[in-house]
């Protein structure tokens, strides 16, 4: 496409929706064109850039080459981020339209564009005398120097800047200036201990539906019993446990918002909501918008938390505004996604880059590149030293989640918090008040959840990006700031902590030195002396000889016994990735007994800058109140990052030394895994390597860590249980099972039970086939996926086992499917969030969706947008090595019993994704012949599974989805 003249206008430009089947172009003289993908791209030569919604999708649908930014054409996403900053919106013509408040056309062809331009401008014209204009104005600057190419018609709409003498050109990005300081508050007293009554949790539960709704006794049910969780503890460590299963349906959301914000109320403390996804946690918040309509009072009450690396960090994207100022004119490319980002982040509610209220299109339309630069994913951050620290969106928002009723968190922070709080060195106050009342939703997910939290890795990869954090960027080009650089403003004030600082930097060289990835196998040795690959920039070899780097020698190691043990899948081809620890080769355990002592020095004079850290705020009394904050950050800062990790490595190191016990029930799972690495300057290599520790039964950390600050816990799922039968035996058999999975038999009072039943029909809502005569070659697949996707006319989920099969059906299916109307998405190949990929395929009605497991669980998407679920094989556990002892220690005898519970359960979460409401209906594939029977009780009651022929069944499902069309038969696909 050519570039786009500065005067020329939207509405002189042509309109393109572009489709892999016939695109539809509105030329400037009106004319309105169905044209091929190749009539499309000869026209467009022919044309001024055109306006259109989402550049990238659109030249992937014309097989055109990506551009980088500022691209010629006019992308209404661009626009409608500039006019609504901070509005998801799913990003179509049709998402735009909706979110515009304009009916859609069924068809939506290229003369809508031109309406929803107009709809935008005039909007922003509304703003051009606001206070907002002026903001609107200044930021014209920057994105008139990038190259926008709305600049020209903004410009004329909002008018040149005004008063501008003196100003920095960019002054408009440095949002840090003028976004809200947050003060210190005294702090919250500790909450009560009063009950909320069943009947109590009921009315509210009425107030939030609102009178005229009709109160689902499911629903009631299930927060009459949630207010278990909120009993008055009886004694230290024993908190009160709810195990809720809520069928599919049955509205838990709301069923438990109930009971918690009325307990939040009358005892003036914090319940924390926890969730397996962001996606979960968008979810619940829209929920809690029932309970708290007004935007005020929202905020106040409901606080989402999530980790660090999710929020925008304002001195990264200081630094990245002076590189791109500094640059001149080779910079302004990059002003444009920053005076984007900086109206977003004005405009945001809590400064979530990731799932929050940034457009999940942002990284696809500007790059991904720009949001990792900005976001404080290296745990680096200064906390009180920072400039911009009282603007920061993190520490707004963990001072507004300890007065907050309700956070909502997800499970991995929630356990890293208990952890912390379990494990800090006494009178050190944590940044989150510790809370005493917790709700998990997805519940089924705290195996899971716990067994990545509490897991120790010793890794290329891990060792080497703390030796980045102690040591800083050793001479390239990245901003990553080393320890001693974070301490600057404290070194002079505190001497005595330069000793072991600079004892910790000496030792911190026996970690992995940068190119170690290059290194690591002895057939490719690279040392101070080797020519760096033309690629690779020189400042990336390091200076100092490394064939004696402690660290390395392990890693190679580690990657000689792997070689040597791995094994291959006869049925796919497959290496595997892992080997056992034990028996450990010499050459392992010679090397990690060198490590150990190496790390040990390491670990040393951090603990003793950390405790001499404690010292100076214990023993200075009249020290001011940012640099005590400032100093217990560091600390925590210390323990976190640097001294649990080096003592959980030095703990497995030292282990290795002594061969298990072969009558001893081990605590602890360790194995030698290698995992493929992103091909980066930080990296130049192929794959990682290192050692793992899993505990066995990952529950076991969950409950000792939270079983002393929680006095009630509410776990709660549809799928807690494995139901395989009925009858009072089979009942008690599942809870029990369940009870172990979850690690509820470690809490020292018995959980209260309760389950309530999905209120959907599926028997005359559902039906579910296992296709018989469908491989599980590719070919095979594709055909199937493609054949039942047209029948159901769209509005299909794929769910697949394996990354490497889903991008290889969705080559293969998206063009012919794509070429008949129905658009095809996928997670793992398209570069939006999961989240925006939900949201399209929502807004999308005829589209299908590939996904992996975050597809599994928790999609929420009712209505015809979802009438069919395809899993392509039985989800059986993956056979790894953890799996392995797992089943074989935790069966109880009955390994395979074991694997079917997981396989079960994953089918009953695919399943769930189905019926969302009493109106939809639709229908199960299963592609996997080989699928057993005895899975099918996974399925609800009364659900028709029925095992037939592909043919039979396009047939029957196209029957049962569209029963009007009986009499002529559904448009099977031929070949």
């Amino acid at each position: 496409m050519p570039r786009a003249p500065t005067f020329l206008s939207p509405f002189d430009a042509p309109a393109l929706v572009a489709r892999r089947g016939l695109s539809s172009l509105l030329t400037p003289d009106g004319e309105l064109l169905d044209l091929t993908a190749e009539e499309t791209r000869e026209r467009l030569t022919q044309l001024p850039p055109p306006l259109l919604v989402h550049g990238p999708a659109a030249l992937r649908a014309l097989d055109l080459s990506p551009l980088s930014q500022p691209v010629p054409w006019f992308d209404l996403l661009d626009l409608f981020l500039f006019v609504r900053p901070a509005t998801t919106v799913a990003p179509t013509p049709r998402g735009l339209a909706l979110a515009l408040g304009i009916e859609p056309p069924e068809t939506i062809g290229a003369d809508l564009l031109p309406v929803l331009c107009e709809t935008l401008l005039d909007e922003l014209r509304h703003k051009a005398e606001t206070p907002e204009g002026t903001l609107l104005r200044a930021l014209m600057v920057p994105l008139t120097r990038a190259g926008w190419a709305w600049s020209g018609e903004v410009t004329d709409i909002l008018g040149p800047p005004r008063d501008t003498t003196g100003a920095h050109p960019y002054e408009a990005i440095r949002i840090w200036k003028r976004l809200p300081r947050w003060e210190e508050t005294a702090p919250r007293p500790a909450p009560g201990s009063q009950p909320v009554s069943p009947n109590a949790a009921r009315q509210r539960l009425r107030d939030i539906l609102g009178e005229k709704a009709e109160i689902r006794p499911g629903q009631a049910d299930f927060a009459s019993v949630a207010t278990g969780a909120f009993e008055p503890r009886e004694s230290i460590g024993s908190p009160n446990v709810v195990l809720a299963e809520a069928g599919t349906g049955t509205g838990k959301t709301l069923g438990y918002i109930a009971p918690a914000s009325l307990w939040a109320e009358q005892n003036d403390g914090a319940v924390w909501v926890s969730t397996y996804t962001r996606h979960l946690q968008r979810q619940i918040e829209q929920e809690l918008r029932r309970l708290y309509p007004d935007e005020t009072t929202l905020r106040n009450k409901v606080v989402v938390r999530k980790g660090r690396e999710n929020y925008l960090c304002l001195l990264n994207m200081e630094d990245l505004l002076n590189v791109a100022s500094s640059r001149g004119p080779d910079g302004y490319s990059a002003l444009l996604p920053m005076a984007l980002l900086a109206r977003w982040a004005e405009a945001s509610r809590d400064g979530d880059l990731m799932g929050g209220d940034l457009p999940g299109w942002f990284g696809e339309l500007f790059g991904s590149g720009t949001l990792f630069g900005v976001a404080d994913r290296r745990g680096e951050c200064i906390h009180a030293a920072c400039p911009h620290y009282q603007t920061c969106f993190v520490e707004h928002g963990i001072r507004r989640a300890r007065q907050a009723d309700l956070v909502v968190a997800n499970h991995a922070l929630v356990l890293s918090q208990a952890a912390w709080a379990a494990l800090a060195p006494p009178g050190l106050p944590d940044e989150d008040t510790t809370p005493t009342r917790y709700v998990f939703d997805e519940g089924h997910h705290i195996p899971d959840a716990a067994d990545s939290a509490f897991a120790t890795a010793l890794s290329g990869l891990e060792a080497a990006e703390l030796r980045r954090w102690l040591l800083g960027a050793e001479g390239s080009r990245s901003r990553a700031r080393g320890l001693q650089r974070r301490l600057d403003d404290l070194l002079e004030r505190l001497p005595m902590i330069d000793t072991p600082l600079q004892a910790a930097l000496q030792a911190a060289r026996s970690l992995p030195a940068p190119g170690w990835s290059t290194r690591l196998h002895p057939e490719n040795p690279a040392d101070e002396n080797s020519t760096p690959p033309s690629d690779t920039p020189a400042l990336l070899i390091p200076e100092e000889p490394t064939q004696d780097n402690p660290s390395e020698a392990f890693l190679r190691a580690l990657d000689h016994q792997l070689r040597a043990r791995q094994t291959q899948d006869s049925r796919d081809g497959y290496i595997s990735a892992e080997c056992d620890l034990h028996p450990v080769n010499e050459g392992v355990a010679s090397t990690a007994e060198t490590l150990s002592r190496a790390l040990t020095r390491l670990r040393d004079p951090i603990r003793m800058l950390a405790d001499r850290l404690a010292a100076q705020v214990e023993d200075d009394a009249e020290m001011d109140a940012p640099t005590r904050q400032r100093i217990e950050a560091m600390i925590r800062t210390l323990h976190r990052r640097a001294i649990s990790r080096l003592s959980g490595w030095i703990g497995m190191l030292d282990a290795l030394q002594t061969p298990p016990e072969p009558d001893i029930t081990p605590t602890f799972v360790d194995f030698i895994r290698t995992e493929r690495l992103p091909r980066t300057r930080a990296t130049q290599g192929d794959h990682d390597i290192g050692l793992y520790r899993h505990w066995l039964d990952p529950t076991i950390p969950f409950v000792s860590t939270i079983q002393t600050p929680a006095h009630g816990l509410l776990l709660t799922s549809a799928t807690l249980r494995d139901q395989t039968g009925h009858g009072d035996a089979q009942n008690e058999a599942s809870w029990h099972a369940a009870e172990l999975r979850l690690g509820a038999t470690h809490f020292l009072k018995p959980p209260i039970r309760a389950s309530v039943m999905s209120p959907f029909d599926y028997t005359t809502q559902t039906r579910a086939y296992v296709i018989t005569d469908v491989s599980g070659e590719i070919p095979s697949l594709a055909h199937a996926f493609r054949a039942l996707f047209e029948t159901a006319g769209g509005g299909a989920l794929g769910l697949f086992t394996a990354i490497r099969r889903l991008r290889e059906v969705h080559r293969r299916i998206h063009e012919p499917l794509e070429t008949q109307g129905f658009p095809l998405y996928a997670q793992h190949v398209d570069a939006m969030d999961n989240a925006t990929l939900v949201d399209v395929f929502r807004t999308e009605t005829h589209s299908c969706l590939l996904g992996t497991d975050a597809m599994r669980d928790g999609v929420d998407v009712p209505g015809e947008a979802l009438r069919m679920v395809v899993f392509e094989k039985t989800p059986w556990p993956r056979p790894d090595i953890l799996h392995r002892e797992r089943r074989r220690l935790l069966s109880e005898g009955r390994p395979g019993d074991y694997d079917d519970r997981i396989t079960r359960m994953r089918l009953r979460q695919a399943f769930g994704r189905l019926i969302r409401q009493g109106t939809d209906r639709g229908v199960f594939v299963m592609l996997d012949r080989r699928m057993p029977s005895r899975l099918l009780s996974a399925f609800p009651d009364g659900v028709d599974v029925r095992r037939m022929p592909l043919a039979e069944a396009l047939e029957d499902i196209a029957r049962f989805l569209r029963p009007e069309e009986q009499e002529n038969g559904p448009p099977l696909l031929q070949g």
